[in-house]
Order: C-alpha cells, then sequence, then structure tokens
C-alpha cells in the first residue's frame, strides 16, 4: 500500500521536479552504492577545460552529499519549491521553467569559475527558493514551530540555518544573488517604462517542452466525426413532404 501511494505521488510529479529530484537521488545513490566518486562529480574548471570533463557541469548541481540529515534536509526543500513553482507560475509554461533552470546554472557556473565551490546544488536550491518566496510575498512561513515570517524571509532565514549548521555562508548567497537577478529581469525591469523582456524562451524549447494548445475553432472533417457526415446535426432541414404525411 506504502509502495502504491509512493508510486502515484511520483508519477503525478510535474516533469522538470521529478526529473531534477531523481537526479540527484540516483547520483547521491550512486555514490553510497560507491559506483561513483565524490572526485568525479564536483566542478572543477581546469578539468573541464583541459580535459574536456564537461559532465561535471551538470553533476555539480546533482550531489547534496551522503546520506544524511544535510542531504535530507535540501532534498526536501528543493522538491517542495522547484514543484510548487512548477505547479505555480510557472503552470503550462515547462519551457520558461526549463529557461530558468539553465539560466541559473550558467550564471552559478560562472560566478564558481571566481569562487571556489565543488558543489553548487545548495546554492541552485536556494535560488528556487528565492524565486518562489518574491513571487509568493504574502504568504506566511512557519520555520519548525520556532519562527513565523513573511514568505520573502525565507532565503535569509535558510541562510542563518546554513550558519548554524557550519555551512559556507557564501554559497546560499550566490544562491539568493541568481534568483534576485532572474527575479529582476523576469518580473522588475519588464514592468518598468521602457523595460522589455530580456530572458527570451527559444520557440524550439516551447515546440519540445510546451503542450500546443488546442484550437477552440476546430472542427474535425466528416470523415472523422462518429455516426456519420451529420453527427450533431440538430439543425437540418425537414422534408415538407414528410411533415404533410
Amino acid at each position: 500500500m506504502a509502495y502504491q501511494t509512493l508510486r502515484n505521488e511520483y508519477l503525478h510529479m510535474p516533469p522538470v521536479t521529478r526529473a531534477y529530484t531523481t537526479a540527484c537521488v540516483i547520483t547521491t545513490l550512486a555514490v553510497q552504492l560507491e559506483l561513483a566518486s565524490p572526485f568525479q562529480l564536483y566542478f572543477n574548471p581546469i578539468l573541464i577545460l583541459k580535459q574536456g570533463q564537461l559532465w561535471r557541469l551538470v553533476t555539480t548541481f546533482l550531489f547534496f552529499g551522503t546520506f544524511g540529515f544535510n542531504f535530507f534536509f535540501n532534498m526536501i526543500f528543493t522538491y517542495r519549491y522547484c514543484r510548487m513553482l512548477e505547479e505555480g507560475s510557472f503552470r503550462n509554461r515547462t519551457a520558461d521553467f526549463v529557461m530558468m533552470f539553465l539560466f541559473g546554472g550558467v550564471c552559478m557556473i560562472i560566478f564558481a569559475f571566481f569562487v571556489n565551490l565543488l558543489f553548487l546544488g545548495q546554492a541552485f536550491t536556494i535560488m528556487l527558493v528565492y524565486v518562489w518566496s518574491r513571487r509568493n510575498p504574502y504568504v506566511r512561513m512557519n520555520f519548525f514551530g520556532l519562527l513565523n515570517f513573511q514568505a520573502p524571509y525565507l532565503p535569509w532565514v535558510l541562510l542563518g540555518f546554513s550558519l548554524l549548521l557550519g555551512n559556507a555562508v557564501y554559497v546560499d548567497l550566490m544562491g539568493i544573488a541568481v534568483g534576485h537577478i532572474y527575479y529582476f529581469i523576469e518580473d522588475v525591469f519588464p514592468n518598468q517604462r521602457g523595460g522589455f523582456r530580456i530572458l527570451k524562451t527559444p520557440h524550439f524549447m516551447r515546440t519540445l517542452f510546451d503542450e500546443i494548445p488546442e484550437d477552440p475553432d476546430y472542427a474535425p472533417p466528416p470523415e472523422e466525426r462518429p455516426g456519420g457526415f451529420d453527427w450533431g446535426n440538430q439543425n437540418q432541414e425537414v422534408n415538407p413532404q414528410e411533415n404533410r404525411q
């Protein structure tokens, strides 16, 4: 019964959230089973540029450490806010959501070339939390039953919590910075006088990820209608000779 419940929950997850969280869990499981090593996954500009180990550009976002409190804490927040974004402000806009993923990932990789960061998954999670919190400013939050605050303060509460756990603060600060950049160019600048959309999703991505909306004016040809050409036609002319009979 529990397996069926988990399976149904998994299948009902929106596609981007399901793909990203699954990739994170599989990567961590591979390390836990010693099928892969964190040394093969971390961000290393020298190995990427000189030895062509391009997979590190992706795996740096997928590994949150071995199974433990830190891993489960990050995965819960990643799943929760990734899903709420995809089902909320990005509903029926999968291509735009993927574009946000790509934009955030590219920005963090550029920053990582100048800052000594090995894994960027936690920063990516904070970016998702930041974007959600700015788009839901009036939601009331409760953190472990200790703090009550409005949603825009959530990234800063998580930063303080990371500080208490002894994590590097600049990881969270990077996530907040990239999240704010995205929020500004998507939600703030286009609404300013003379503003315009800077980040535009390519057409091929919309074709690939978004469902084609049905045309409300579309009428199937007669041969595709069940029951013959006059199926559902309530405005047929009545033969006057039949009325006289």
